[in-house]
């Protein structure tokens, strides 16, 4: 009898808690924000993960009556930064923005310090074309050329990235592992360098985000073959799909989204995402975004969980095929 009178004292208790830790995030929740809030970006500045965040803070802000502070937590693939928020107090205080590369780093990182389940969908932020580009001293023009000149090379031709498991390098491997091309992977610590080489023929190809592209395109420093996503972009009407150019294995979904801890109120999940829905519908937001190529695309929390988990289960196939790892 006194084990059972026991076991259900520590039912009791155990409820109590839950309800006592319900009722704590349900007046937080009602009282946010009343201090600064934190976007950790886990790619470097100039990245595309790293523009976006920045203007959706700068109008953030504002909105709220907070200060908004974007931290570049640069390493290991983006999980370092990401992971410091998957660890994070869920109270609305610290939102990691990701790219699609996140939903890779499980098939990437066999002992990864959290799960994609440890982290809550907020609100995508956008959709930004990749724009395959070649280095100037390659030769070639168009998409046909290079696939040529790779299966040319014995050993296939350099392709960069900003890291291992970064958008650009899901990108490219569905475009060499769709194609059974052979190259190597040139992986830097985020895309401003990654792109100076290319400008400088110290690499040959990326398939880099056009939002950070934008200026050496237009400067003519790098050769822009076509781009990723099934429209051409805004900014560069000229530039064909890949699926124009005859090579859907190219074509690729970058997409940013930004992040919270599991476990973070619903309430505040539904604010940060009816907030940053409107902003990107400002005037002067959706004018900026499509002059550096990024799209509209908008979904409630919990659908951008369910996509979330579309993506790892699609392109975690591709990153397996690739046999690529990191430790």
């Amino acid at each position: 009898m006194k084990k059972s009178n026991s076991v259900i004292q520590f039912k009791v208790s155990a409820l109590i808690g839950a309800i006592a830790l319900s009722a704590s995030f349900a007046a937080q929740a009602q009282a946010w924000p009343n201090k600064q809030i934190t976007f950790v970006v886990p790619f470097t500045p100039g990245s595309a993960t790293d523009i976006m965040a920045r203007v959706i803070g700068e109008k953030l802000g504002p909105r709220l009556g907070q200060t908004v502070v974007v931290e570049n937590r640069v390493g290991a693939g983006g999980t370092i930064g990401t992971s410091a928020v998957a660890k994070s107090t869920p109270d609305g205080y610290t939102f990691v923005v990701v790219s699609t590369g996140h939903v890779v780093n499980p098939v990437l990182y066999s002992k990864l310090n959290y799960q994609l389940k440890d982290l809550a969908g907020v609100s995508p932020l956008g959709t930004l074309p990749s724009a395959l580009v070649a280095a100037p001293g390659l030769g070639v023009k168009t998409v046909k050329e290079l696939v040529e000149k790779v299966r040319a090379t014995p050993n296939g031709l350099n392709y960069a990235s900003a890291g291992v498991g970064s958008a650009a390098h899901v990108n490219a491997e569905k475009f060499v592992v769709g194609l059974k091309l052979k190259g190597n992977h040139v992986p830097y610590k985020g895309t401003p360098q990654m792109l100076v080489d290319i400008a400088g023929n110290n690499v040959d190809y990326v398939f880099a985000p056009l939002i950070s592209s934008v200026t050496m395109i237009r400067e003519g420093k790098v050769v822009p073959l076509a781009v990723s996503s099934e429209k051409r972009a805004v900014a560069f009407p000229n530039i064909p799909t890949m699926a124009e150019e005859g090579y859907p294995q190219g074509q690729f979904n970058f997409w940013i989204g930004m992040l919270a801890a599991a476990q973070t109120p619903k309430a505040i999940l539904d604010k940060m995402n009816d907030e940053i829905n409107a902003i990107v519908d400002l005037p002067d937001v959706r004018d900026r975004f499509e002059k550096l190529g990024a799209l509209p695309f908008k979904m409630k929390p919990a659908a951008f969980d369910k996509f979330i988990q579309d993506e790892a289960a699609t392109l975690g196939e591709v990153m397996k095929a690739s046999g690529a790892k990191l430790d």
